[in-house]
This record gives C-alpha cells, structure tokens and sequence, in this order.
C-alpha cells in the first residue's frame, strides 16, 4: 500500500526535477551564452549598478533590496519580459551567493527550464578585465528608494 502512494510521489518529483536545469557558469561560458542572444539579467541593486557598471546588454531586474527582502512573484513577472521560461536566461550578481537563491526561483516558482548562474558574479567577471558599462542613465538617474 506505501509502496503504491510512493512511486506516484516520486514519479512527481523526479518530473519537476527534470524539467528545471539550473547551471553554474564562468565567464568564458557567459561571454559564448551572450554572444549566442541568451539575456543575462542583473539582480543587484541600483546602487551596484552604478557603483561597479554592468556588462554590456544586461537588463537590470533587482531581485533582493537592499535589506535582503524579495517579492519572488513581482521579480518572476518582470522576468517574463526578458525571456519565457522555455528559454534559457542567465542571472548575474555581485559574487554569485545570491543568484544562487534567484536560479531556485526561476526553475522551482517561474518553471524555468534552463538557468545559468554565473558563479563567480560581477566581482569575477570585472576581475578578468572583462567588458563592463556604466548602468544606463535611466538607472543612474534614479534617485535612491524611487521606482523609475
């Protein structure tokens, strides 16, 4: 009788196991997913954005505020603009600890199929010298705290 309501329960997990890819990249992976159209989105906040710059082509999707709060659904719903979730994305942060949390978001509430997390973040993507651009004046002139 277990055995019987298990195999169904397992069948279930095992399905959203496999539906849901999330993948740790480094930067050589992230400049070929980039230069092969898969958006990248920058989770930061506005203040990283313009204290560090961005790389080139980012859309700009804060996800944690600066208290470490999150509103999971709004984010997911901004996400579907960038790219639906039978599409591959990538999500970038400052050292990789929080895009971790971000890919869990994607594949387990946003039903994301593929996700690529840049492990080491923007600190290791500007530490190689690699391409990086101030945050776009739209950004960059919002004032702390406003929703531009």
């Amino acid at each position: 009788m277990i055995a019987r309501l298990l195999v169904p329960l397992f069948a279930l997990l095992f399905a959203a196991a496999l539906r849901a890819e999330v993948v740790d990249i480094g930067n050589a992976e992230l400049a070929r997913l980039l230069a092969a159209g898969v958006p990248l989105v920058d989770i930061r906040t506005e203040a990283e954005w313009k204290q560090t710059g961005v790389v080139p082509g980012s859309r700009l999707i804060t996800l944690f505020d600066e208290r470490g709060r999150a509103d999971a659904p709004a984010w997911l719903q901004k996400m579907g603009g960038v790219a639906p979730a039978n599409q591959p994305v990538i999500v970038i942060c400052r050292s990789g600890n929080r895009t971790r949390a971000a890919s869990r978001i994607l594949a387990e509430q946003g039903d994301y199929q593929k996700v690529y997390n840049v492990s080491e973040g923007i600190r290791g993507w500007a530490g190689e010298g690699r391409p990086m651009t101030p945050a776009p004046a739209a950004v960059a002139s919002c004032p702390p705290g406003a929703s531009c």
